[in-house]
């Protein structure tokens, strides 16, 4: 399986970093922090450049609001030196889970396990 892992990190991006990006954060990049999920934040050393290696599938959505604002430069410093105040009414950052099982289902939805009677309508019918 050894082989087959770095074959596939030689080729594809969506199973973490491939071996391209791995040289380049090893030669270039300065880790400044991680986060909750295990990605792992890095800028390049002259700070111009930030980017994140994924811990596991690489999805967006996966990166919290907090570290988001960082890579796009919308906080100089990052969310482990200064955290970010949260609202107590705020949830916890959650992925997006659109085409899991685990995806929200609106009740009516055709996607639900059980059907849904209506009593509600009565669908048309012609004389």
């Amino acid at each position: 399986m050894g082989i087959i892992n770095t074959l596939l990190r030689a080729v594809t991006w969506w199973n973490g970093q491939t071996l391209n990006t791995q040289f380049h954060t090893w030669r270039n990049g300065v880790k400044v922090g991680e986060d909750a999920q295990g990605n792992i934040f890095y800028r390049s050393r002259d700070g111009k450049r930030r980017w994140v290696i994924f811990n596991g599938e690489a999805e967006a959505s996966r990166v919290s609001p907090d570290w988001h604002g960082w890579l796009h430069h919308t906080f100089d410093e990052t969310p482990s030196d200064a955290p970010l105040p949260h609202k107590p009414w705020e949830k916890p950052h959650q992925e997006n889970l659109t085409g899991t099982p685990l995806a929200y289902v609106p009740s009516g939805s055709i996607r639900r396990p059980e059907p849904v009677v209506r009593r509600d309508y009565d669908a048309w019918v012609p004389e």
